[in-house]
């Protein structure tokens, strides 16, 4: 009897929902598991796809009003961990941390969002999203094992290479994963100058 493929598992955090029902659902289809984090979630959830919210995943709850949330090395573990390294594997096993294969994640548009009403400092503070380019340039750090995915023109393509593979995430050839994780330190890089240039 030959053993069952392992479980895939994508977190999806996105602004932009453009398409994201669609990545969803062709994950789901695929056997992935989906994780999502507040917006993102009920969307997928309203298409009716099955996500887990973040907060289930980790055991913790949002906190600090929202700005704690995939801050918690269940997450961030599961997506630097190198895969086959022996030290990394042990440790992932010994505090239970599940592998994530996949962030779909794409930050609001900063200027835009302060210049829309926002009346204070203190205000524009709480703009700034922390997590999100967190798991953005975690997943492109480790992108030889974590395909991230900031642009929704990218969906379709990556979602034609893992239907190819039946799934498995290794099935994304390494220029691709180079191209995305590029431009996700891109896509970070354009959110923090928005901040710096507004500060």
């Amino acid at each position: 009897m030959s053993a069952a493929p392992p479980k895939r598992r994508a977190i999806l955090a996105v602004y932009d929902k453009t398409g994201i029902v669609e990545l969803a659902r062709g994950l789901h289809d695929l056997g992935w598991e989906l994780v999502g984090t507040g917006g993102t979630a009920r969307t997928v959830a309203e298409a009716g796809l099955p996500i887990t919210q973040v907060a289930d995943l980790t055991g913790s709850p949002e906190m600090l009003g929202g700005r704690v949330k995939t801050l918690h090395p269940k997450i961030h573990g599961g997506i630097l961990y190198r895969r086959g390294l022996a030290e990394d594997e042990a440790e992932v096993l010994q505090y239970e941390v599940p592998a994530i294969d996949l962030v779909a994640g794409n930050l609001y548009p900063f200027v835009e969002t302060v210049t829309k009403g926002v009346s204070s400092l203190g205000a524009a503070l709480e703009e700034i999203d922390i997590g999100g380019p967190t798991m953005i340039r975690a997943s492109a750090k480790n992108h030889p094992w974590v395909l991230p995915i900031i642009d929704p023109s990218d969906y379709d393509s990556v979602l034609a290479m893992l239907r190819s593979a039946k799934g498995d995430p290794s099935g994304v050839d390494a220029p691709t994963r180079r191209r995305l994780a590029a431009k996700a330190f891109q896509h970070v890089a354009h959110y923090d100058t928005a901040i710096a240039e507004y500060l």
